[in-house]
């Protein structure tokens, strides 16, 4: 006797191969690569998965919005730099092995991501057709955007020399700066730190001292007593640092427990998760510090509204709009490329505006420096006026102090951009 439903027999047949076909087209769905590279072990690993995160979310995001060119779907790879050159350029074969178009770094430092740079610069021009583009959300050397730029290379954070004269504009009207110590890391950022920091404020406030320098070696200093002690000898009531990290907060630590109340002139390190508390903990001393955004600036409604999805989403905090922004930069020049070939993505990035959560943005086009706004804000105690919010459990959070726009800070260039 036969089935009643033998004849649905072939309908089933035919669905299960329209499916299998389906699984094999999604499967072969071409995919657009980038590649993540930065700390993710020792002594930086929370910069390193602070910016994983928020790249990850960007991209994710983008994705679940049909991703590029009508539905290809961006790849994040993800590799740890461990704070090396060497580390990183075996990262950066292991990602043009695996079909990586783009590079995001940034939080190697400069030096790192110089070679990282000058390497895919070298594989560029011996593999036609198989470039690569770096874009760096954090590493600021202003060198990467001016002699030694490079077509593919794109800086989506504001550099060295735009941060520190934002925080010369405020020191020319902060009289009680009046003697400055220079401490920072022994690597070529903290070299044009110490630099832009004599230049720029010296030109600001001519009556303000330098009263000594040093330089320490990156990520490898414990104990900062010995230091603090050479900076209360100067008779410092300001030390302006490009520290970040645990160099950062051990810092702070050590002219707590030192009992010095000190004022920091920083870049970037108020972003970085433990840095307010490292500030709350110390009882003493104000960070002040410079980024396109600061957690409870006021009249920012988009940032905040992409600070609570990404909270409500990853359980962590949001600090940085610049990575967050950064694939959807790279998303929206492929689109308007019309390609994911490398050459004219690039070419598309060049002078690219951007409507971004902190306001228009563009790619300049002569050296790849991104124009974004910067806001000068002080680590301080919560007040209920100026700071509302405390920030990581603490009843310190930050204050604003002035905001400036990427056309306010720019500044000439000495790229000398070589172009395919």
């Amino acid at each position: 006797m036969k089935s009643k439903h033998a004849p649905l027999a072939p309908i089933a047949l035919a669905c299960l191969l329209a499916a299998a076909g389906g699984a094999q087209a999604q499967q072969q769905q071409p995919s657009y690569k980038i590649a993540y590279i930065d700390p993710l072990s020792g002594p930086f690993a929370n910069v390193g998965e602070l910016m994983l995160t928020h790249t990850q979310y960007a991209i994710e995001e983008i994705n679940a919005k049909g991703g590029v060119l009508g539905g290809t779907k961006l790849q994040l790879l993800q590799f740890d730099s461990k704070l090396s050159a060497q580390e990183s350029q075996s990262a950066l074969q292991a990602a043009i092995d695996q079909g990586a178009q783009a590079i995001v770094t940034g939080g190697s430092g400069s030096s790192v991501v110089s070679a990282l740079v000058q390497s895919v610069a070298r594989w560029n021009q011996r593999n036609p057709g198989k470039e690569l583009i770096v874009l760096n959300h954090s590493s600021i050397d202003p060198e990467m955007t001016g002699k030694n730029c490079s077509f593919w290379h794109f800086q989506t954070e504001a550099n060295t020399a735009m941060k520190m004269k934002a925080l010369a504009n405020y020191i020319k009207k902060t009289p009680d700066v009046k003697k400055v110590y220079l401490l920072n890391q022994d690597y070529a950022h903290g070299k044009q730190w110490a630099s832009y920091g004599r230049q720029l404020v010296g030109l600001a406030r001519p009556d303000v001292q330098f009263v000594g320098e040093t330089l320490h070696p990156i990520g490898r200093v414990k104990d900062f007593s010995p230091y603090i002690a050479n900076i209360k000898q100067s008779g410092a009531d300001s030390v302006i640092t490009g520290n970040w990290g645990q160099d950062m907060t051990l810092l702070l630590k050590a002219a707590g427990d030192a009992g010095y109340n000190l004022r920091y002139f920083n870049h970037s390190a108020g972003s970085v998760p433990g840095t307010v508390t490292a500030v709350s903990q110390a009882k003493l001393g104000q960070l002040t510090w410079v980024a396109e955004w600061h957690p409870g600036e006021a009249d920012t409604p988009k940032v905040d509204a992409l600070a609570k999805a990404y909270k409500a989403k990853t359980g962590k905090d949001f600090l940085a709009p610049r990575i967050d922004m950064t694939p959807r930069l790279l998303a929206a020049a492929i689109d308007k490329a019309g390609s994911t070939d490398t050459v004219k993505v690039a070419r598309a990035l060049e002078d690219l505006s951007f409507d971004s959560v902190v306001g228009s943005v563009r790619m300049r086009a002569e050296d790849h420096q991104l124009l974004l706004p910067q806001v000068v804000n002080t680590i301080v105690p919560v007040d209920g006026k100026t700071v509302k919010t405390g920030w990581e459990g603490t009843n310190y959070g930050f204050r604003t102090d002035a905001v400036y726009t990427g056309n306010e800070l720019a500044q000439g260039t000495e790229c000398k951009m070589v172009r395919p």
